[in-house]
């Protein structure tokens, strides 16, 4: 078995194209549980992150309507992936178990990467993310992004912000904190506006798996610039990010 085959992708029948998100089906499995975390559930009476949670499902609708492509990027992975088994385990006994044992079906064909051209020594042995659906792929799409975020335990992820982006964070596994303010068990999601600037803390003891989703223009997903912020501020002094339990 080849190792597309092992990540739920069965070859296409027309040689002269690549395999398309029907072909494969662990990864259509995979998005609809993404879907569902975000269909489902309360938004805690909050505006903003209700209208975030629209637009993260109409994208991902349309994206699946349109049947995209299945590139063919290599699998990698870093350091922190050491944890990943031991992650998912967490994640099933959890609000996301669905995702957590869709994740586990293809987990032989994601490629972990850190995202900025210079990564603090500590940070590069602590984490990693890797991109599900987007520009980067393995699933085609331009107008939204989903991934996971993988730390380590004790886990510092410095200060950092995403221009023009809203981004959403769903806890998969472990606890974690950001800005100080709060922390966010499994089930727990957290909506950050374009531009707030953010700092990630994990717990000691356990490794931290978020999904996580991007909405903003196309020319920004395609080239976000990620970049760690100077620290010329603390960042529990930044505005709040909108938090809620999401817990299904």
């Amino acid at each position: 078995m080849t190792r597309r085959e092992s990540a739920g992708c069965r070859p296409p029948t027309d040689c002269a194209q690549g395999p398309r998100l029907t072909d494969c089906p662990d990864w259509l499995y995979l998005l609809e549980e993404f879907d569902a975390l975000y269909r489902q559930g309360s938004a805690g009476g909050s505006g903003p992150i209700r209208a975030h949670r629209k637009r993260v499902r109409d994208a991902l609708a349309m994206i699946l309507d349109a049947n995209p492509e299945i590139s063919g990027r290599p699998p990698e992975v870093k350091p922190v992936t050491a944890h990943l088994g031991r992650a998912l385990d967490l994640g099933e006994r959890g609000a996301g178990q669905g995702l957590s044992r869709a994740l586990a079906r293809v987990a032989d064909g994601l490629t972990w990467e850190y995202g900025y051209e210079k990564v603090p020594k500590a940070l590069a042995r602590k984490y990693a993310y890797c991109e599900i659906l987007g520009p980067r792929g393995p699933i085609r799409a331009e107008r939204l992004i989903l991934g996971f975020v993988l730390f380590a335990p004790g886990t510092t992820y410095p200060q950092h912000s995403h221009k023009e982006i809203e981004e959403s964070y769903i806890s998969v596994a472990g606890a974690w904190s950001q800005n100080d303010a709060a922390v966010h068990a499994p089930g727990s999601l957290i909506f950050n506006r374009p531009g707030l600037e953010h700092r990630i803390t994990t717990d000691e003891l356990s490794p931290c798996l978020l999904a996580y989703a991007w909405i903003g223009p196309e020319a920004r997903l395609s080239q976000p610039g990620m970049k760690l912020s100077s620290p010329r501020r603390s960042p529990s002094r930044a505005a709040p990010a909108t938090a809620l339990s999401d817990a299904r």
